[in-house]
């Protein structure tokens, strides 16, 4: 499609002034320059750009001369540029243009060589609508007729499809996850290629499949992406913990279920309100205990006990599969974990503060949010009961209340101050005593009432 001068001048009037700063200096110095991939495809779609990518004819010696302010450590000829804008840094990353020769692991080219052809490089990217390139004129350059497939709504390999995910088997996941973000469907032979090299993903490094998870998690509609990870074969590599529920009913005279657990695992992913994609994963793997747990009892009711604990178990093998930080896995594994938690209003304080203890101050919203996934995704229509809102607010009570010593309005200080004593053991029988007063009594746990106490014990 080509675009008339309207159009052009559209098109680079979307450009950012630091972009356009940027690419003027290239072209200054005698080189070409393009934005390529995913940000035209936004800047077409009028969607925001998060991601700035670029090519040009210059080799990354010149790119580094250019923008001494750049850093380059790869056989692949993309260098970072640091751009100071209204005193933030921004990295560009700009590749030269190369072809691309036989590819080994499925992941990485066994040669690069450079070219001058814009549409040498962009026969070697993934998709249609990414395989675009705009000049500093405004021009597209659209040799896959990216375009009509964005107006067709529709994610295509760029020529074989087959030849796209044997070079690359992370473009199986970027092809289901691209078209979750989008809305988009996935062109046949395209859908028909990824379902027979589901096993290459297998060649992939955890950290780059888990990057691709995470951004299909983020997504307005996850579940479509997990389904369509389902149908081709794919999540049963990366999640057969959660492949085998599916198939798996609860059933038996205490139940009504409408949707296997599996189901009901991508059901409960899809009512989260959370967009927290951990949170999302959690609600997902909620019930991955259930199969290793499945019983049923005398009065013929399917039962599940301790699935949560089993769970858990398997969450940490899970992050431990995809190198989850410690941060991330504790989070992961505290909501699968204690997910099956009571909710009952004549719950005592001491067992709101287990709960609390158990979950983490920090993730009682999100198991909240996972919880009302859990509703949701079961075919309850009220994604909270009257007695969770009473226990909400029974765990904003007992938060006003201290947890421990350090959380008293004075400390040892104030002890050995007041009594004129030096540290010692009756320091912290001092402390220990106001804490019970505040553990039964939360009102007293202001400094004024706590000091005239200490002085009592003068």
């Amino acid at each position: 499609m080509n675009l008339n001068l309207s159009q052009k001048k559209m098109m680079t009037e979307l450009l950012p002034k630091t972009v356009k700063t940027f690419m003027d200096k290239i072209t200054n110095n005698g080189f070409q320059v393009f934005v390529v991939g995913g940000a035209v495809r936004d800047l077409i779609m009028q969607r925001p750009v998060d991601d700035w990518d670029f090519t040009t004819d210059a080799r990354p010696d010149d790119i580094v001369q250019m923008f001494p302010q750049s850093f380059y450590d790869n056989n692949f000829g993309t260098v970072g540029v640091k751009i100071e804008d209204d005193h933030q840094e921004t990295i560009f990353e700009i590749t030269t243009m190369r072809k691309e020769g036989q590819y080994q692991d499925s992941r990485h080219p066994l040669e690069v060589s450079w070219t001058n052809k814009i549409g040498e490089d962009l026969a070697r990217r993934d998709f249609t609508i990414n395989a675009l390139a705009l000049s500093t004129q405004g021009n597209i350059i659209d040799p896959y007729t990216g375009q009509e497939d964005l107006h067709r709504k529709i994610v295509r390999a760029v020529g074989h499809p087959q030849d796209r995910f044997q070079e690359d088997a992370l473009r199986l996941i970027r092809a289901i996850r691209i078209a979750t973000q989008l809305g988009f469907d996935i062109e046949s032979n395209t859908y028909q290629a990824i379902k027979q090299n589901a096993q290459l993903i297998s060649n992939i490094a955890p950290e780059r499949i888990r990057e691709e998870l995470f951004k299909l998690l983020e997504s307005a509609n996850p579940y479509i992406g997990i389904k369509e990870l389902q149908e081709t074969g794919i999540l049963d590599i990366l999640f057969p913990e959660l492949t085998r529920c599916f198939g798996i009913q609860q059933e038996g005279p205490k139940h009504t279920r409408i949707y296997d657990i599996g189901e009901h695992s991508v059901e409960a992913l899809k009512f989260t309100p959370s967009t927290d994609p951990l949170v999302r994963l959690a609600t997902l793997l909620h019930d991955i205990g259930k199969p290793d747990t499945y019983n049923i009892d005398q009065t013929g009711n399917v039962t599940f006990y301790n699935h949560d604990l089993v769970g858990g178990r398997l969450i940490l093998q899970i992050a431990k599969r995809f190198n989850l930080s410690k941060k991330q896995t504790d989070k992961l594994y505290r909501l699968v974990r204690w997910h099956l938690f009571t909710v009952d209003d004549k719950q005592t304080d001491a067992a709101i503060r287990r709960f609390i203890k158990n979950v983490g101050k920090e993730n009682i919203n999100d198991m909240i949010a996972l919880r009302i996934g859990d509703r949701l995704g079961g075919g309850t229509q009220n994604p909270v009961s009257w007695r969770m809102e009473k226990f909400r607010s029974r765990i904003n009570q007992v938060l006003q209340k201290p947890f421990s010593i350090t959380d008293l309005q004075v400390d040892g200080q104030d002890v050995m101050s007041i009594l004129n004593i030096p540290p010692s053991r009756k320091v912290g029988e001092v402390l220990k005593m106001l804490f019970q007063e505040v553990i039964n009594d939360s009102s007293k746990n202001n400094r004024e009432y706590l000091i005239t106490r200490i002085k009592q014990l003068a």
